[in-house]
């Protein structure tokens, strides 16, 4: 499978004192705000790192879902948080944690499928971080 996804960012002014707004292909982000604040401080907007979290933990998690399948287990519910730090003008680190439904697992099992999608994923291919994982499974 082969494609091309599309987004764009405009900004206006200053670093610090300029605004922006980013814009997604599909539209389910047009014209959204981010601004200094909304990065470095609690403005309202988004800002490049909430968004890498996004793309990472949705990633993430729906690889672990089809790498479950091939496995033969069918989850009920896959909920990922992702946390970018952002230190000194870099991303030293991700945390992903999970946590899943998956009836008939072994939570050493799903520990394992967990952190080959973790590798696998395109999105942990495309950053030069220090991923962590942290696992739980529920009922």
């Amino acid at each position: 499978m082969k494609f091309t996804r599309k987004a764009s960012a405009n900004w206006k002014g200053s670093g610090k004192d300029g605004k922006g707004t980013i814009s997604t292909e599909s539209t389910i982000l047009k014209d959204t705000q981010y601004s200094f604040k909304s990065r470095f401080e609690d403005g309202k907007g988004t800002n490049p790192e909430e968004l890498v979290g996004a793309a990472h933990a949705g990633c993430f998690t729906m690889q672990l879902s089809f790498l479950l399948g091939e496995a033969g287990f069918t989850p009920t519910n896959l909920d990922t948080s992702a946390k970018v730090n952002f230190e000194d003008g870099s991303i030293p680190q991700i945390s992903l944690s999970l946590s899943g439904t998956v009836p008939g697992i072994k939570l050493e099992e799903f520990k394992e499928i967990a952190q080959k999608a973790k590798e696998i994923c395109p999105i942990s291919k495309l950053l030069k971080t220090n991923i962590v994982l942290e696992v739980s499974l529920q009922g």
